[in-house]
C-alpha cells in the first residue's frame, strides 16, 4: 500500500483566508488596479475617438486631393489647348509676314522697273 499524504484541514483554511492586514492591502491593491483599469479604459475611448476625427480628416483631405487633380488635369488641357490656338496663330501671322515680305519684294522690283 502505497503512503498517503494528509494535510490538516485547519491548516487548509489558514491559507485560503488571508490575515486581515494582508486582506486591506489586496483589497488597496484591488481598487489601485481598477483606477488603472478604468483610466485606461478612458484613454483608450479618446484614443478611438482621436482615430475617428483623424482618419475623418484624412478622408476629407483626399477628396480635396482628388478634387485638386482633377482641377489641374483640367487647366493643363485648357493651356494645351491655349497653346496650340496661339501657335497657329503665330504661325498664321508668319505667313501673312512672308506674303508681305513677298509682295513687297516684287513691287520694290516693279518700282526699279519702272524707274530704269
Amino acid at each position: 500500500m502505497a503512503p498517503t499524504i494528509l494535510a490538516p484541514s485547519a491548516n487548509r483554511r489558514d491559507k485560503a483566508l488571508p490575515p486581515p492586514e494582508n486582506s486591506e492591502l489586496l483589497q488597496k491593491r484591488n481598487e489601485d488596479l481598477e483606477k488603472e483599469l478604468k483610466n485606461s479604459l478612458e484613454r483608450e475611448e479618446r484614443m478611438k475617438k482621436e482615430l475617428q476625427i483623424t482618419l475623418e480628416r484624412l478622408r476629407v483631405a483626399e477628396e480635396g486631393e482628388e478634387r485638386l487633380c482633377s482641377q489641374l488635369g483640367e487647366l493643363e488641357a485648357e493651356a494645351v489647348g491655349h497653346a496650340r490656338e496661339y501657335r497657329a496663330h503665330v504661325m498664321a501671322l508668319m505667313e501673312q509676314l512672308s506674303s508681305a515680305k513677298k509682295l513687297l519684294g516684287e513691287a520694290s522690283i516693279n518700282i526699279s522697273l519702272q524707274a530704269s
